[in-house]
């Protein structure tokens, strides 16, 4: 069978598009997704408050959330996804008195920094990243809607909005207005009742402030992703994706005021991640970056731990793509337990893969990652003919498939990789493929067809887009690493062949205690990082 075979698509296969099941935490169910304007689909998803660097847990919705986006445009659809920004906060101006610089260049460099972690960490889907600074005019016109329909009131130069006027709220988290707790200090006294919000902070002669109807002074937390959301987005969209952490107050918060506001359900699917927790307790960062609690000194430990602050050492060490593939073992709704011992077992993982790519292309003569697999899910149909192999990758990539429709199961998918590994790794040895292999024979191009299908499928999931480095750091001197490694393992063979077993255990053994591996097998002898 010949390469091409294994991408040709079924007639009809891009009529129907398959059918996709979503949690709705909003229902508490699975639901069958059906974009409001197909095949146009919008995602919002809260970004970070730029007052500090980012650790990984800054990364957990970003990376699910490119995965949805990436699963979604194969499966056929137009997808918009936003992330905002975050540039006006407490801790921010906090901060900028603290370094005595401005809040903005304190913003900018966050921002940097997380954009940098986002990009070694392959999320390279986002559309827009709409800064609240850049949004004031919007944010005070959504107020003045709100105003205007009786859903919020001024006093003093505060702005809240009245839980009371909306008979939805609390729907979305389960609870009753009565056990609704909003700011507290001075701006109780001004409520009405004791869960309404600000939309606008009196500025209180401070300098970082906003000309307002209601005077100087600064958006809510809340309203900012309201307003941008709307702007981009619309009255009502498809997705909005953040962690449990946010499912109260804040996305409580911006159903009630968007609603309110447009007379129109602000979301259709609200879609929340697990939290990331350091070992068996402690979450990665606090409940919010806007909400000082017990869990902000969780983040405050692991950021003091071994790698775990900044999380840039973090991709040195491990880099992006363990990181991206250790986040996507889990399905997205579950707890992520961040330690070392995680990270060091996706690394062992991903070398499963990398060692199988080295294996095939020294019997193929191409580069998996030269491979062009296809682009959609209707173009990687297949009719796997009497091809032993493809018939079994056939199915696989089935139940590859199944995982992701069923509400995004990057984790089951995943395990589903690894079935194909094994398959390829069996084919290989059963026909005694190796270098000196006919690269015309059916059993490679076989071989070749198979790949694809896994290109296709892990190009879903953002892994194996680009060949890596054998670790995080320089690829110029990771590549001159990997040379004197090969360049050992030449003269190990050599002192093996001619029985001098002594020198190859002695260069064998200096390289492990120097944490490289080698792995001897029938193909030839290959090295992986043992610490």
């Amino acid at each position: 069978m010949s390469t091409a075979t294994a991408s040709t698509s079924v007639t009809g296969a891009s009529e129907t598009k398959p059918p996709i099941k979503i949690y709705n935490t909003l229902s508490k169910t699975k639901e069958i997704f059906q974009p409001i304007n197909p095949p146009k689909v919008g995602i919002y998803l809260c970004g970070p408050t730029v007052y500090a660097e980012s650790h990984i847990g800054h990364m957990v919705g970003p990376v699910i959330f490119d995965t949805v986006k990436r699963y979604l445009r194969y499966s056929g659809y137009d997808v918009t996804w936003v992330v905002n920004i975050t540039d006006v906060d407490d801790k921010l101006i906090a901060k900028s008195r603290e370094r005595g610089i401005p809040m903005s260049q304190i913003a900018v460099e966050m921002t940097a920094d997380y954009l940098s972690n986002l990009r070694e960490l392959g999320v390279n889907q986002i559309d827009y990243l709409p800064r609240a600074t850049d949004h004031m005019p919007q944010i005070i016109r959504f107020i003045e809607a709100l105003i205007a329909k009786g859903h919020a009131y001024e006093v003093d130069g505060d702005v809240f909005f009245d839980v009371m006027k909306d008979p939805n709220y609390g729907q979305l988290s389960n609870r009753s207005v009565d056990a609704q707790q909003g700011e507290g200090g001075e701006a109780a006294a001004k409520k009405k009742s004791s869960g309404d919000f600000a939309l606008w902070k009196n500025a209180k002669g401070q300098s970082i402030a906003w000309d307002s109807p209601w005077g100087k002074g600064r958006p809510g937390w809340h309203i900012e992703c309201s307003a941008m959301s709307h702007e981009i987005l619309g009255d009502t969209f498809d997705i909005h994706g953040g962690g449990l952490d946010l499912m109260f107050p804040h996305h409580e918060n911006e159903r009630a005021q968007s609603g309110c506001c447009h007379d129109a359900p602000m979301v259709k699917y609200w879609m929340h991640n697990g939290l990331m927790r350091a070992g068996e307790k402690g979450k990665v960062g606090g409940k919010s970056d806007r909400e000082e609690s017990n869990e902000d000194a969780a983040a405050g430990k692991i950021s003091r731990s071994k790698g775990a602050g900044g999380l840039s050492d973090l991709i040195r060490r491990h880099t992006g793509e363990r990181i991206r593939f250790f986040l996507l073992r889990t399905h997205y709704r579950s707890t992520i337990v961040y330690g070392e011992e995680g990270l060091q077992e996706a690394g062992t993982s991903l070398e499963a893969f990398y060692r199988f790519f080295d294996r095939f292309a020294e019997i193929s003569g191409q580069s998996v990652y030269d491979l062009q697999p296809p682009a959609s899910r209707a173009e990687g149909e297949f009719d796997p003919g009497k091809d032993a192999l493809l018939v079994e990758m056939h199915g696989v990539r089935q139940k590859f498939l199944a995982a992701m429709d069923d509400d995004f199961n990057t984790g089951a998918a995943i395990s589903v990789l690894f079935d194909t590994l094994r398959l390829m790794n069996r084919f290989i040895d059963e026909n005694k493929l190796d270098a000196n292999s006919d690269k015309e024979s059916p059993a490679v191009a076989s071989l070749v067809a198979a790949v694809k299908i896994v290109r296709e499928l892990t190009a879903v999931l953002g892994i194996f887009v680009k060949a890596p480095p054998q670790s995080g750091g320089n690829e110029g001197d990771e590549a001159l690493l990997d040379s004197v490694i090969r360049l050992l393992i030449d003269l190990r063979k050599e002192a093996r062949e001619r029985k001098d077993y002594a020198t190859g255990d002695a260069i064998r053994d200096r390289l492990s205690e120097l944490g490289v591996a080698l792995l001897d097998k029938k193909e030839g002898t290959s090295w992986e990082r043992s610490s």
